[in-house]
């Protein structure tokens, strides 16, 4: 028999509906912003674009849509993204799942000590972390001078403003992303279960790929998305660190916003990136959901 009473009814409706309404407020309305925006016309003014409804009418248009697809550099510059997001996803996951696994693995003494040191980095300014492997990674910055003092190199690399320089700052930046929900993930396993494997002829290899990996997936997936998804929009690493052919999206987005100030354009730009971005993500959680069921 249900006793709750009314009030009780709409507390608990109030706890359900508050973070929906936070997300409604802060994702939902800023997206529907922008894709009014990129709907809109160029114009000289505050705002510099047209208002979507003039007159009673609505003059909305899908011309700066069509521009995108006009202009070969947009493809460039959403390719440059994807890929580079796609490769230091790939780093980040092969340099961090080691790393969380050893820090799960490691005396417990030891644990909090360690995961310190992996958020170590966010005690400083994003910026001045890029700024830091300007110095390491140019001509004669510390990484060419090191490698000449030891007598393996007489000139310096080219290990700036190129793809590598954008790799490295990819996956320097955003390591930790992937480090945190792994460990948080393989920390929740179960030993006993590695014991039973091992107890039923499983060498060390064969008991990793077949308990641990599979039951740390859901944190695999979780790193791949927090560190995928900023990586697409990212402008400062690409800016500092590549070079002309290095171009990323985040990129174009500023220029469109503040060196030409087209917002209709940078807008579309946007939401095209967003639906990039979306559509995947949406497959892959249904994916996942499937396939727990």
């Amino acid at each position: 028999m249900n006793t709750l009473t009314r009030g009780d009814r709409w507390r608990r409706r109030a706890v359900i509906w508050l973070p929906y309404g936070w997300l409604l407020l802060f994702f939902l309305v800023p997206c529907l912003i922008v894709l009014k925006i990129s709907l809109a016309d160029q114009a000289m003014g505050i705002p510099p674009y047209t208002p979507l409804i003039a007159d009673g009418q609505i003059q909305a248009s899908i011309a700066n849509y069509q521009f995108l697809t006009s202009d070969s550099l947009y493809f460039f510059a959403y390719g440059n993204a994807l890929l580079f997001s796609a490769g230091a996803t790939l780093g980040c996951l092969l340099i961090g799942y080691p790393l969380a696994y050893g820090i799960v693995r490691a005396p417990l003494a030891w644990r909090n000590a360690l995961l310190l040191l992996v958020i170590l980095p966010f005690w400083s300014s994003f910026l001045i972390r890029v700024y830091a492997w300007v110095g390491l990674l140019k001509g004669n910055g510390l990484v060419n001078n090191f490698l000449i003092n030891i007598g393996l190199i007489h000139e310096p690399l080219a290990l700036i403003n190129n793809a590598f320089a954008v790799y490295v700052g990819l996956i320097y930046s955003y390591l930790p992303y992937m480090v945190l929900p792994l460990y948080a993930t393989l920390e929740k396993l179960d030993p006993a279960l590695l014991e039973a494997a091992s107890d039923l002829g499983c060498r060390p290899a064969q008991a990793f790929w077949r308990v641990t990996f599979p039951l740390s997936w859901p944190g695999v997936v979780a790193g791949s998305l927090l560190v995928f998804i900023p990586m697409c929009g990212e402008f400062i690493i690409p800016d500092l660190l590549g070079g002309p052919d290095n171009l990323m999206i985040g990129k174009v987005l500023w220029d469109e916003f503040f060196n030409n100030r087209d917002w209709p354009v940078a807008s579309a730009v946007a939401v095209v990136m967003l639906v990039l971005l979306v559509v995947p993500m949406g497959f892959l959680r249904r994916f996942l959901t499937s396939d727990r069921a």
